[in-house]
């Protein structure tokens, strides 16, 4: 599980100097926890998902102040497809479901799930949304902000749709790593209807 020295990876000045830090320190710790997430969901979904963990590859001047895995999509990427997401920063660590960079048929995921306020009236009253995946930001779930932020990601091309969980560094701390891991496999149970609504609809012809 995360510990302080995880979060303070961020305060590690430079680019190669972080990164190596983020995959010696993170990384591992990502895929034992996406491994143990994905065995547990396969029974509910009747698949096991593929594990991505981002490598940055791209960066080439400015060290991450963010960093995360996905479990969803295919072999070749994620991006495309609804995922649920693993990720920390230096304050907190996320758990989302995901719905990033323009995947297939979009607008009509939004109003599918615009049109089922129902599957997000029983979700606990810590979840969260993020409206751009890009930035380390998120706003409490309320009816008013669900619908802003669907309307938002099915009209707007640069629109997104992130949902879960945040864990911040001091509540990590406080929780035994059994309990904090049992934690991340709940919410993302509780994502699952949202995520098998929105899944065969992405993949529509």
């Amino acid at each position: 599980m995360f510990t302080h020295k995880d979060f303070s990876v961020f305060k590690i000045e430079g680019l190669d100097t972080r990164m190596a830090a983020i995959r010696a320190e993170i990384q591992p710790i990502f895929q034992e926890l996406d491994d143990y997430m994905v065995a547990q969901l396969a029974p509910k979904l009747g698949a096991t998902l593929p594990v991505h963990i981002a490598q940055h590859r791209r960066r080439t001047a400015n060290a991450p102040d963010f960093t995360w895995s996905a479990m969803g999509g295919n072999k070749r990427g994620y991006k495309k497809f609804p995922h649920f997401t693993l990720g920390i920063n230096g304050e907190y660590v996320v758990m989302w479901l995901s719905f990033i960079d323009n995947p297939q048929n979009e607008q009509a995921m939004a109003q599918a799930l615009l049109d089922k306020p129902e599957l997000f009236t029983g979700l606990p009253t810590d979840m969260v949304l993020n409206a751009d995946h890009t930035k380390n930001n998120y706003h409490d779930l309320t009816k008013e902000s669900l619908e802003e932020d669907l309307i938002r990601w099915r009209d707007v091309k640069k629109g997104e749709f992130q949902i879960g969980r945040i864990l911040k560094s001091d509540e990590l701390q406080s929780l035994e790593a059994e309990k904090a891991r049992a934690y991340m496999l709940e919410t993302y149970r509780l994502l699952l209807p949202l995520y098998q609504l929105a899944y065969p609809i992405c993949l529509a012809e």
